[in-house]
């Protein structure tokens, strides 16, 4: 189920919000939790009920083991579980998402002709999966003896955060269920989680789906891109993965504010960072967390030296690159970003000495540069797609991009009389308004921490304003894409 549905703004949601607190009113908050916990099911399966097997028989086997754990006295015994675990979820993650990646680079090495399985991707699996590990090593330590199955399962199903995330952990999460001030229904919560949530809705529906068919025509055209309609279609990129992402988890925020539940922040305004180490302080915040708690200290960290520690950072970004898909594009994508960082590392006093201004522009240079590698779907296509960015022989911009960013509002109101003559300058000024304001926005607006929330009349009214833009807007419904990973 997506957010930016009808089925979920005008049934799931006002349904889930009143069986939870009607429960809790009679004082059955167990059930109510119980209920919770149905619905997020619910959530999940609507895509598949296939997805939903997968899902139940992972949260399962994953509590089974951390209860294994937490019951055996034997230090060994509790490794071998342990190492168990974390080699079956791996084991999941990969048949499910890397199985067929797998047979075509072998195919490729030695020649051969294995058949692909077409394996369906479960949504969401490297988010619940890496959630649960981090449990696993969490049960390993000793932090969850008492929690119940209901409540694990809460935990890994919450439906805001199940298919996007934030990659949430234990200790943050199952504290706030078992808080009883949570059971009841606080106005001020409810109204700061409508005006995020709005704010959030507004983000994917309006800016990151516009761009998107901007995105769509030029990746879908790369060869006969000009060089200036290259630039146009990696900032475009650029800022829909940026609106489209932190667009979700902005309802992701708001729905758990429904609910008196706050989930971790994951975006922290990651396009003014002035350096990439900077950048992944602040772009999914609770992806690095877990690399940084779960990969990169295991490793040693940087208590081993300096080649050792490069050589770590190296790991923990190829591990985020393939973390994010089935292709060499994420790992080339990932390995990139951890040579960056590794050089930031190295030059950081040559670096600090750099105006902030040229810190930022040559950070925000190089992310852009990345994301083509990213969105790309193959390295070749990505090599040709940056070699168009500098192809300086064609320079015009085609009708084709500039209708890309005409909203059907403003195709409405350039159609009224009095503004009929000026309905071409209208056309060719929306790209550079959505460009330019994405700017604006990503540089300068508070992000939904930051937000101080006081209920006042002009937040009401952009509350509603946004949402009902929003939900008209429905008619173009599209996942998120990272939905995808």
């Amino acid at each position: 189920m997506l957010f930016n549905s009808y089925i979920f703004v005008f049934l799931f949601l006002p349904i889930t919000l009143m069986g939870f607190y009607g429960l809790n009113y009679i004082k059955q908050y167990n059930a109510a939790k119980i209920f919770l916990l149905i619905m997020s099911l619910w959530f999940y399966g609507y895509f598949n009920k296939r997805y939903l097997l997968i899902l139940v028989c992972s949260v399962i086997a994953n509590y089974v083991l951390s209860k294994l754990m937490d019951r055996c006295k034997i230090e060994r015994v509790r490794q071998v579980v342990l190492l168990f675990g974390i080699f079956l979820n791996v084991a999941v993650i990969f048949y499910f998402k890397y199985f067929d990646f797998f047979i075509d680079n072998v195919n490729i090495v030695f020649k051969a002709s294995l058949q692909h399985k077409n394996i369906l991707l479960p949504l969401g699996i490297s988010f619940f999966t890496f959630q649960q590990i981090s449990y696993l090593v969490d049960s390993y330590r000793g932090e969850t003896k008492d929690y119940s199955f209901g409540e694990y399962a809460l935990f890994v199903t919450f439906f805001p955060q199940l298919i996007a995330g934030p990659i949430v952990l234990h200790k943050e999460m199952i504290p706030q269920f078992r808080d009883s001030k949570n059971a009841c229904f606080h106005a001020e919560n409810f109204a700061k989680g409508m005006y995020i949530f709005s704010i959030g809705m507004f983000k994917k529906v309006i800016i990151a789906d516009t761009f998107g068919v901007a995105v769509s025509f030029g990746f879908g055209n790369v060869d006969t891109l000009s060089a200036i309609e290259a630039v146009i279609v990696s900032l475009a990129y650029t800022f829909q993965l940026y609106f489209d992402f932190s667009g979700y988890c902005d309802m992701a925020i708001g729905i758990g504010n429904f609910f008196n539940i706050k989930l971790p922040q994951n975006f922290n305004s990651p396009y003014r960072a002035t350096s990439i180490v900077d950048f992944w302080d602040r772009w999914h915040m609770s992806l690095t967390r877990f690399l940084r708690t779960y990969i990169y200290f295991p490793l040693g960290g940087n208590r081993k030296g300096k080649i050792r520690t490069y050589i770590n950072i190296l790991v923990v970004y190829l591990v985020s690159g393939i973390w994010h898909g089935a292709n060499w594009t994420f790992i080339i994508w990932g390995l990139l970003h951890g040579v960056f960082s590794c050089l930031n590392r190295v030059f950081q006093k040559s670096w600090s000495k750099l105006h902030e201004v040229t810190r930022w522009f040559l950070t925000f240079v190089t992310v852009n540069f990345l994301w083509v590698f990213f969105r790309s779907e193959s390295i070749s296509k990505a090599i040709l797609f940056i070699k168009k960015m500098f192809d300086f022989r064609n320079i015009a911009i085609r009708d084709e991009l500039y209708n890309c960013f005409m909203l059907p509002e403003i195709t409405a109101f350039s159609s009224l009389p009095i503004l009929r003559f000026a309905k071409g300058y209208i056309m060719y000024y929306a790209l550079w308004v959505f460009i330019l304001g994405a700017f604006f926005i990503v540089l300068n607006l508070p992000n939904s921490k930051e937000v101080e929330f006081r209920p006042t009349i002009g937040k009401s009214i952009a509350t509603v304003v946004l949402l009902v833009w929003s939900v008209v807007s429905f008619t173009g419904i599209s996942t998120f894409l990272y939905f995808n990973f």
